[in-house]
């Protein structure tokens, strides 16, 4: 199995797999900048996402079935499991968004938040298990999420001002504005793509050191550098789940007087 393989690989063998890629390819493969430059084209990533979102569902009904047994999920269960991992995840995030956005906005936006986190998190932890890759490790999936944050920033920004959330824009004087409107623009405008490509760098990078001792010696040698892997893989999700708060922070404040 190469650097690319996965065991998705071995579905290459059966005919009916080949002809789902090639529909698959021919409906939704799509071209870039006018048809210079083609994007490249996976199955796997989407069957890799798919399980991604899969397991994330899985444990997120594992916990609010745990928030209705009889105690109200007060009680921990006795054995580590599923729904112990995403409580304590959850109570993470929770006091995340609490000590970023304030008691105020922290149920508002704990979802949003949340929800990133875990699909970002395991879509990084998953490329560290041999046979699979890492959703995020393409710019297509980072694409989509930071895209969706740019949106929702000013989505959430006009709602909490009205159109006066544009003004902010021009700067703090009408004589200001033929400059800081360009300056504006380009500050918003870069955001979701450093939010893409650091993402993006730093998963194929870290994915590729692990490989490569994985390929040198299979046994105990790579095992320091998958902790290693592990860390980038927190921090990671970490930084991008902060830096949306940042950005919907700034667009939802009140000037003080």
């Amino acid at each position: 199995m190469g650097e690319h393989g996965t065991w998705f690989d071995y579905l290459n063998r059966f005919e009916w797999w080949r002809h789902l890629d090639h529909w698959a390819e021919s409906k939704l493969r799509r071209t870039f900048l006018l048809g210079m430059f083609e994007t490249g084209w996976g199955l796997t990533h989407v069957l890799v996402t798919l399980l991604v979102l899969a397991f994330t569902t899985w444990g997120a009904i594992t916990f609010f079935r745990g928030t209705q047994s009889a105690d109200k999920g007060i009680v921990p269960a006795r054995t580590m499991n599923l729904r112990n991992v995403f409580e304590y995840t959850a109570e993470f995030v929770y006091g995340l968004v609490e000590g970023a956005m304030g008691e105020k906005h922290a149920a508002r936006f704990f979802p949003l938040i949340g929800a990133l986190w875990m699909f970002i998190l395991f879509s990084n932890l998953i490329g560290l298990i041999p046979g699979f890759i890492a959703p995020t490790d393409t710019l297509k999936t980072n694409a989509g999420i930071a895209i969706l944050v740019f949106l929702l920033t000013h989505y959430y920004g006009v709602k909490e001002h009205g159109m006066s959330y544009f003004k902010h824009f021009l700067g703090p004087s009408p004589a200001l504005a033929p400059l800081m409107l360009p300056i504006e623009l380009v500050s918003h405008f870069a955001r979701p793509l450093s939010l893409m490509v650091r993402l993006m760098g730093n998963m194929m990078a870290d994915h590729k050191v692990v490989f490569s001792f994985f390929a040198l010696v299979p046994l105990l040698v790579p095992l320091p550098f998958m902790l290693l892997g592990v860390l980038v893989c927190l921090i990671q999700a970490l930084v991008f789940c902060t830096l949306t708060m940042v950005y919907i922070s700034m667009a939802i404040e009140h000037e003080e007087h």
